[in-house]
């Protein structure tokens, strides 16, 4: 009876410490936004310019009225894409770094629809034409996930490399086969104006796509709470050799999580040629997959966090123009403070990291010295 009374408080205490676990790992984002904005005002003023009036300039740029808050929503909408489906593979336990070359070959696919003689309805057509681009965007993902299943290659490389090729082929498609006619810019022509995504507010940029990336972070959170698929996927994340104990198949679960986080990279570049420059232009992305990790980081990996992070970012970037226009303050700090969220977020798996290989080394001296 001592016994079983003796474990209890342990147990109670257990339960105590995991639940501080959960809300520290909640918070933790939060914590290191905080930290990142007061650390970029240090250095703001290290460098001799007032961060009191930067992050005012920013907070004006971004919320300081209607069209900024349009403004912020339209920077968004593609970093919570892009911080989607980075989410999605890293939920696999694979590093999707080629984000940015699956959108513009996502923006190929729905350009060549796009540019199609057809005489569809509005609906469907947009509908198709976004499809083409989650295909063509989702197949060469998949491309990699198969490489690392068949061949045992790094995702990381394979995607660093496709990037390139993806970023050059599409370069030669406006230049060439796809360029209009009697122009020298390297751009298709135009799309009908009934393939173009309607806009929420007139005159402004702000378009359904913003819809479109909230419900897609919402139907991933659904395919891991309550899908069979969603569920191997976190499992082969969190533990790959359990997983396959289980019987899951890696390396078939490794290559859907690679097509549905390149279908969605697809979707963000079918909904920007179809929503903003509504015609294929060479070089279109700002580096939208890149910014896709610090927005995933920011969010913890949740789908659905991922709406606000992206939104957050989205802020930085519209603050960012007026804070080029209004104050001193280089524009660069905006990268700063991105680099500082993404450092200070993995900053703490770092210590858990390395606090777990003294206590391995701890563990082995004493079991050493007992040999001994």
């Amino acid at each position: 009876m001592s016994g079983i009374g003796s474990k209890a408080p342990a147990t109670g205490a257990a339960k105590q410490s995991y639940g501080v676990k959960a809300v520290l790992a909640k918070n933790m984002s939060f914590t290191a936004l905080i930290l990142a904005l007061i650390l970029g005002g240090v250095i703001m003023s290290i460098c001799g310019y007032n961060p009191f009036e930067a992050y005012g300039a920013i907070m004006k740029g971004a919320f300081g009225g209607k069209k900024a808050i349009c403004q912020t929503l339209v920077q968004a909408t593609p970093l919570i894409f892009a911080g989607l489906a980075y989410t999605v593979a890293k939920r696999a336990n694979l590093i999707n770094l080629g984000i940015e070359g699956q959108l513009y070959i996502g923006a190929l696919g729905t350009s060549m629809f796009a540019l199609l003689p057809l005489n569809l309805p509005p609906v469907p057509w947009i509908i198709l034409a976004l499809l083409c681009g989650m295909v063509f965007g989702g197949l060469y993902a998949g491309l990699v996930g198969f490489m690392k299943v068949r061949f045992g290659s790094n995702e990381v490389i394979a995607t660093m490399m496709l990037n390139t090729i993806a970023v050059n082929f599409v370069e030669y498609a406006v230049n060439y086969p796809l360029k209009e006619e009697g122009k020298s810019i390297a751009q298709t022509a135009k799309f009908a104006e009934a393939i173009w995504l309607p806009k929420i507010v007139d005159k402004t940029q702000l378009t359904i796509a913003i819809i479109i990336a909230a419900a897609a972070c919402i139907v991933i959170k659904l395919l891991f709470d309550r899908t069979v698929i969603g569920y191997e996927i976190k499992c082969v994340g969190q533990n790959l050799k359990a997983s396959e104990t289980a019987g899951i198949r890696i390396g078939k679960v490794m290559i859907i999580a690679m097509l549905i986080s390149g279908a969605i990279a697809g979707l963000l570049g079918g909904t920007h040629v179809m929503g903003v420059d509504r015609r294929l232009i060479a070089g279109f992305s700002s580096g939208y997959g890149f910014d896709g990790i610090a927005v995933a980081a920011l969010a913890a990996d949740r789908p659905v966090a991922v709406i606000l992070s992206g939104i957050i970012f989205g802020a930085l970037r519209a603050g960012c123009m007026v804070l080029n226009r209004t104050t001193g303050v280089p524009t660069e700090f905006i990268d700063v403070i991105q680099a500082l969220i993404i450092l200070l977020v993995a900053a703490p798996l770092l210590v858990k990291e390395i606090l777990r290989m003294n206590r391995k080394h701890t563990a082995i001296s004493v079991k050493g010295g007992r040999t001994a």
